[in-house]
């Protein structure tokens, strides 16, 4: 299909790098729709998102409607005359209005081997429930939640170290030229779309950060996965005495003690008590410094980190 009819919507960096290879493919989109700018940082600065920084570096217009239901916002995409609206993470919903614009409808690029993790954390999700494999997905869009049937699926494994930030990368590498294979076959990629079991669906709820907060009592396995899911945001944490600390990597172990307990210290990673089993933390920040390994942190925090010191948390 013609690349001047292309409209793209995407707000993260996942969405960045499939535009990034759209653009690398020859498919230059005649406007980018991405969220307004939001405040970041400890200033809170009005920051834009990565996919209008990359727009404005290959100076294509970009659009930031704080909705897509007004008329005059739905019209504004109608006047672009699109063929096809591409859909990566963008975060807005789009009503059926807004589907029926383009001549040949909307896709989506979705980090998940549909119907399984439909919603806003796929990524997190599948790691976090233990899933050995995952993927991306491009489908046809339609009114409800990811449902819609599907164009083209890549699988990638999750590797038993893997965190959401490693899985985010691997995840983008196999959609970008999955979704370049799906353009230059179009319209034959939509004739032959497959639909989706939705007896098979599950829902990848949006992260709430209250989750990352550490609950000792329960079962050791259960907590690593939730700390590579939490990885890079927004972080495991749990309390040590009057301080927070977040829990950057751990890896399951055996140890049997009081939940939130720490058993043993070494350069190996602290080994802590939890309700089944034990967690050996390798990797910690306490506030107001960067991100250490324990080996380093006994060097000068190893009172704190003794054994017998009980982390609190949802348990404590």
């Amino acid at each position: 299909m013609s690349a001047e009819s292309i409209v793209f919507a995407g707000t993260p960096e996942f969405a960045a790098l499939h535009l990034a290879g759209l653009l690398e493919a020859g498919h230059r989109p005649v406007a980018v729709y991405t969220q307004p700018d939001r405040p970041a940082g400890r200033g809170k600065k009005l920051t834009s998102s990565p996919v209008k920084a990359l727009a404005q570096q290959h100076d294509i217009p970009v659009i930031q409607p704080p909705s897509l239901k007004p008329a005059e916002a739905q019209a504004e995409l109608a006047a672009l005359n699109p063929d096809l609206l591409i859909v990566v993470a963008y975060g807005l919903i789009l009503p059926q209005a807004v589907l029926d614009i383009p001549a040949f409808g909307c896709i989506n690029v979705h980090a998940s081997l549909l119907p399984r993790w439909r919603g806003a954390a796929p990524i997190q999700r599948a790691i976090e429930a233990g899933d050995s494999q995952t993927g991306t997905t491009i489908m046809q869009m339609e009114a409800g939640l990811d449902t819609g049937p599907m164009l083209a699926i890549a699988s990638v494994n999750i590797h038993p170290r893997m965190n959401a930030s490693e899985l985010h990368d691997r995840l983008a590498e196999a959609g970008v030229p999955l979704l370049i294979s799906v353009l230059e076959t179009l319209p034959a990629a939509l004739a032959a779309a497959q639909p989706q079991d939705d007896s098979l669906a599950t829902y990848a709820a949006k992260i709430d950060k209250a989750e990352a907060e550490v609950d000792w009592q329960l079962d050791a396995a259960v907590l690593a996965r939730r700390i590579r899911a939490f990885n890079p945001f927004p972080v495991c944490w749990t309390r040590l005495g009057d301080q927070r600390i977040k829990l950057w990597e751990a890896e399951p172990c055996n140890a049997d003690g009081e939940p939130g307990t720490i058993l043993d210290a070494d350069s190996a990673g602290l080994t802590v008590a939890c309700g089944s089993g034990g967690l050996r933390l390798t990797r910690l920040q306490f506030p107001g410094g960067k991100p250490l390994d324990v080996a380093a942190l006994l060097l000068s925090r190893s009172e704190l980190l003794a054994p017998g010191v009980r982390f609190a948390g949802r348990a404590g």
